[in-house]
């Protein structure tokens, strides 16, 4: 059983609130759930804001055992995932055996502590292992016989025994974004090699919709509004960046805030799509990609009123 140390770090899998599952994130997850049932780690690998991390948290959901969390950090050390000596333990013994005689016996004995991943492969948990590829390579070398050999070799500090036999309920998800973002190391072969990856893109519409709605609580029309914005920006490839479906959910939900409908205020409507959308399109705050995304999100806004005005127009006229 995890000592109280080792229980601080462990959470429970409890389901997501507002957790939105259409048919394109089921069939993903039912894939998902079938590898690890037969026994290969799993790779959500795509672009920021495409939800890896919320699929990695709802798998682990589903598999039922207690989870652990490790975010990918390039100042990582092996020893940061599997633990190492910190401190040291104390022992003092007084031998009073014979009254006259007084003996003390002292010893100072580095204390090992075991860190997360060591942690999850003892007992059985899940581990998620968040934007893995943003740790260096060298640390992640020992995930190379856990997932392999099911076999963790330990450093000599952390007692007699130079292998740890990794637990049959032990199960890895990991999640990463694409080679070309900053920050992130290329994956070494071997350990590719190892796990099942699923390529996780933009979602479709229907997901992009219930999943922003979800989040913000905005009306179904409304929300159908700021998406159809989003994704006509994300589709015209133009942009630096691809605006994803953080983007839809951060319009829709200061439009909650202001208890703004899109067509009561079109000005500040526009301002808040331009301000939400070239920020996440733009790196480096680049004037030319600035002004080409207000270009568009206005002729976005104009086409939607437009299309609004020729839905009514036409259930006016009965030919809707």
């Amino acid at each position: 059983m995890p000592n109280s140390d080792e229980l601080s770090v462990v959470l429970e899998p409890t389901a997501q609130a507002g957790f939105v599952e259409t048919d394109y994130v089921k069939g993903m997850v039912e894939r998902a759930h079938a590898y690890t049932k037969a026994g290969f780690p799993v790779h959500f690998r795509g672009p920021s804001g495409t939800g890896k991390t919320t699929l990695a948290l709802h798998l682990a959901h589903k598999i039922g055992r207690p989870v652990i969390l490790i975010h990918g950090d390039a100042e990582f050390t092996t020893a940061d995932l599997i633990g190492g000596e910190h401190g040291h333990r104390f022992q003092k013994v007084v031998d009073n055996f014979i009254h006259t005689v007084h003996k003390y016996e002292e010893n100072m004995v580095k204390r090992w502590v075991d860190n997360r991943l060591t942690i999850a492969c003892k007992h059985g948990f899940t581990l998620v292992y968040d934007e893995f590829s943003r740790s260096r390579p060298e640390a992640n070398n020992v995930l190379l016989s856990i997932l392999q050999e099911k076999i963790m070799d330990m450093p000599a500090g952390r007692g007699k025994d130079p292998y740890l036999k990794v637990h049959p309920d032990f199960t890895a998800i990991f999640t990463s974004n694409p080679e070309e973002y900053a920050g992130v190391n290329r994956t070494q072969d071997a350990l590719r090699d190892r796990m099942i990856t699923m390529d996780v893109d933009h979602f479709d519409y229907e997901t992009e919709v219930r999943i922003a709605r979800s989040k913000s609580g905005l009306s179904r029309k409304d929300t159908e509004r700021v998406v159809k914005i989003v994704r006509g920006l994300r589709e015209s490839e133009k942009s630096e960046f691809e605006p994803t479906v953080r983007a839809s959910i951060m319009i829709a939900r200061t439009l909650k805030q202001l208890a703004l409908k899109p067509d009561s205020n079109k000005a500040l409507f526009e301002e808040i799509c331009q301000d939400i959308l070239s920020s996440a399109t733009s790196r480096v705050g680049s004037k030319t990609n600035q002004k080409r995304v207000r270009k568009m999100v206005a002729d976005l806004i104009d086409e939607g009123l437009a299309s609004k005005v020729q839905e009514k127009e036409e259930i006016c006229n009965g030919t809707f």
